[in-house]
């Protein structure tokens, strides 16, 4: 007696490389993960460590607590900020009440803090490009005083930024940036202000650069790509975006493999994937066995360039 099964349809996963964590927000997660095991629970954390809903409620699972401001953290318990860096208010407000904190901000924004303070001190005004309201920018122009900083979100605000003296400004970046957007508006910058001095080594992160990178490298070759990450996450956003420019229109941000509507990606033979830089190569593996539930998967890598940088951890969670 013969079984008819129905063959299932073949579906090609083509893999970006590198995805997934970056080393600020790896540092990030493990800070939390060590402070609990040095503290214990709970350890408080201002504002969501990194922009990813399963990373952040794994670590609340573990005895982490996610508040917005320090008036929400009670006394005797330590407190850490964020991978996207505070404003200096937040360390002061933390000092005055005689609270222990630790700083997660990722190394790579706090290069751009430094940068900040030194533009503000050789009296430059400060261009930043970035997103209005976002966390690191937030964070980036709290370094110096209030109206030392101009914010510029696109190219069209480039053209009318008035700065005060033209001969004296400075132009810094938001770390997670779509590469392409960022150098259209510094062209209008350095047009219209020829003296503009410039960052010494680009602002926008190597995993930035170099997940964005990988998406372009796919995304000409699929007809649709997943990209997995937060709806509040600036690096995954750029990458929807990034990939619907290099070729494939079809370019969705998912959370994880239970947001993915599968119908809709019924005629889809090769599907591109990747992930920003704070969603856990874990939420990548949940798509991949999701997808080979439903159709006879193969799947290939496109890896544009090897990873291996590190941070350290703050020197008071070293044993």
């Amino acid at each position: 007696m013969t079984h008819s099964t129905n063959p299932r349809r073949p579906l090609a996963l083509v893999l970006a490389g590198p995805r997934g964590f970056c080393a600020g927000v790896d540092r990030a997660i493990h800070i939390v993960e060590r402070a609990l095991e040095k503290y214990g629970a709970p350890v408080y954390v201002r504002h969501e460590i990194v922009h990813n809903r399963f990373v952040v409620d794994s670590l609340a699972a573990k005895g982490a607590v996610f508040v917005e401001e320090l008036s929400q953290v009670p006394e005797g318990v330590p407190v850490v900020f964020s991978a996207h860096g505070v404003p200096k208010s937040v360390p002061a407000e933390a000092e005055a009440r005689r609270m222990a904190y630790l700083d997660a901000t990722c190394p790579l924004v706090t290069k751009v803090h430094r940068e900040a303070e030194m533009h503000h001190a050789a009296g430059r005004q400060i261009v930043m490009i970035g997103h209005a309201g976002h966390p690191e920018v937030v964070g980036t122009m709290g370094q110096v005083p209030e109206g030392a900083v101009l914010l510029v979100e696109n190219a069209a605000q480039a053209e009318t930024v008035a700065p005060v003296d033209p001969a004296r400004l400075a132009y810094i970046t938001q770390t997670t940036l779509s590469v392409d957007d960022a150098a259209a508006i510094v062209a209008v910058l350095r047009r219209r202000f020829p003296e503009i001095s410039v960052p010494r080594r680009e602002d926008i992160c190597y995993a930035t650069t170099n997940r964005q990178s990988a998406v372009k490298a796919i995304a000409p070759h699929c007809e649709a790509v997943l990209v997995i990450g937060a709806p509040n996450s600036s690096n995954s956003k750029r990458l929807v975006e990034v990939a619907a420019r290099a070729g494939c229109a079809r370019s969705i941000l998912v959370q994880r493999a239970a947001d993915i509507d599968w119908g809709d990606l019924g005629n889809v033979a090769r599907l591109g994937i990747t992930a920003g830089a704070s969603a856990p190569e874990v939420l990548v593996e949940e798509v991949i066995a999701a997808a080979r539930q439903r159709f006879d998967v193969t799947i290939e890598e496109v890896r544009v360039t090897i990873e291996s940088l590190a941070f350290k951890l703050p020197a008071e969670l070293i044993e």
